[in-house]
């Protein structure tokens, strides 16, 4: 599904040996269930497990929503909104020609953000699909205030019963408590399954299929997956081998950065939901990548100076579509002022293969080895198989750092001091 290339002589000179056995006793970690933060584990085959009712049941709401509506606002941080908006774009472009905008709040504080996203709002029937485990983080919950206080003012309160889609806790919560005594319609999130993981779940797939998107598809994809990359020697399981690689890289050659790469401006937030993923996974204890992202050529024209010739502190990532889901042919120009017309006739999705192949030689010929992940296409099979790649890639790897995949406690220490700058109640200021 999946062909995994290295590319540079850095990756030729890595001691695999280090990590043969180690490997196999990671895998067999991964497996059991027995590793850290094991009670997280739930992704790993919850998509061959998820009852048919509950994919029709988000199938029927969608289907709901995109008949009765004008747009969709996911309200949602971090993993709440990143896997869903990555998969949207990545599959629909960024100009998607639908009936249905899907839009996304309560990832900022900014007011200058809500306040533009309001506007746009302003008599617009529009649904909210609002997502948070707690119902209390800050950033979703202010939008909610806001969000509703906008629909009851344009079409009273009644209205909200039926345009409150909450994904949320099964049992607990101030959302679940809402939305019982509100009587919005539900969807659950796993226990067993973090944010960061959650695309796979009601927190990825009710946006997505109210964007039109085939969830069966994406689905069949994660499932292919679930089989493909449980291999446990990492040398014929390219998940294993990426996570493997990422590993040495760190830790032999002593890398500090990883960038992704793409070759398509619609998958910028398919790199913001890896570097979610990978850094909130793997940045603990003074370890792990940091993940940084760039899109091709665009970024060549502004970081491509410093990937060439700067400093030897990262490697690449390229995650290439090998076929193109639409495409431009450049004209002729009987003046050809530009000097263009050597062009004339050539499909750009060719162009842009071919300035992959320059770029990928100048780097690894200088300084930057670089890692190709390809699917044939994006499509949601393809990428539904790509993020549970990516999914056991980093378990892998983090238990290779001896770390928790699963917990994120440096992001609750900015939340505390922010809470006591704030006066929230039961923070004592320091």
């Amino acid at each position: 599904m999946i062909k995994f290339s290295q590319h540079g002589k850095t990756f030729s000179e890595l001691d695999w040996s280090q990590i043969d056995q180690r490997g196999l006793e990671v895998a067999n970690r991964i497996d059991s269930r027995s590793g850290l933060g094991n009670d997280f584990l739930g992704w790993l085959d919850y998509s061959s497990k998820l009852p048919l009712a509950e994919i029709e049941k988000i199938e029927k709401t969608a289907k709901r929503i995109r008949d009765n509506y004008e747009a969709l606002v996911v309200i949602g941080i971090g993993g709440s909104y990143l896997g869903a908006r990555a998969v949207i774009e990545a599959i629909n472009g960024l100009y998607p020609d639908d009936k249905l905008e899907i839009l996304f709040m309560g990832n900022t504080l900014s007011g200058n953000y809500a306040s533009q996203l309001l506007n746009h709002l302003k008599g617009k029937k529009f649904a909210i699909d609002v997502v948070s485990k707690s119902g209390t983080t800050t950033e979703p919950s202010v939008s909610f205030r806001l969000l509703k206080e906008l629909l009851v003012k344009q079409f009273g309160k009644a209205y909200l019963k039926d345009a409150v889609i909450a994904t949320t806790d099964k049992s607990k919560g101030a959302l679940r408590t809402e939305a019982t005594a509100e009587g919005y319609e539900t969807f659950v999130i796993p226990d067993d399954i973090g944010g960061r993981y959650s695309v796979i779940t009601p927190v990825g797939l009710l946006p997505i299929a109210c964007a039109g998107i085939s969830i069966r598809d994406f689905l069949k994809g994660v499932v292919a997956g679930e089989k493909e990359y449980s291999v446990k020697d990492y040398k014929k399981n390219p998940a294993y081998l990426y996570g493997a690689t990422r590993y040495l890289m760190n830790t032999q050659k002593h890398y500090a950065t990883e960038m992704f790469v793409s070759y398509e401006p619609q998958d910028r937030m398919l790199e913001e939901w890896l570097k979610q993923l990978i850094d909130e996974s793997e940045g603990k204890d003074n370890k792990g990548l940091l993940c940084t992202s760039a899109i091709f050529t665009t970024d060549l024209h502004s970081l491509g100076q410093f990937i060439q010739q700067g400093s030897p502190v990262l490697f690449e990532t390229v995650v290439k579509e090998k076929e193109a889901n639409g495409d431009a042919v450049v004209p002729a120009d009987k003046d050809n002022l530009d000097n263009l017309n050597y062009l004339a006739g050539r499909k750009l999705s060719d162009i842009n293969d071919v300035a992959y192949q320059a770029t990928l030689t100048a780097h690894t010929n200088g300084h930057t080895p670089v890692e190709v992940v390809e699917i044939q296409k994006m499509t949601p099979y393809y990428l539904g198989n790509l993020m549970y790649f990516f999914f056991r890639a980093t378990a892998f790897d983090a238990y290779l750092l001896d770390i928790n995949p699963f917990n994120q406690p440096g992001v609750e220490i900015y939340k505390k001091n922010m809470f006591e700058l704030l006066g929230k109640p039961g923070y004592e200021k320091k």
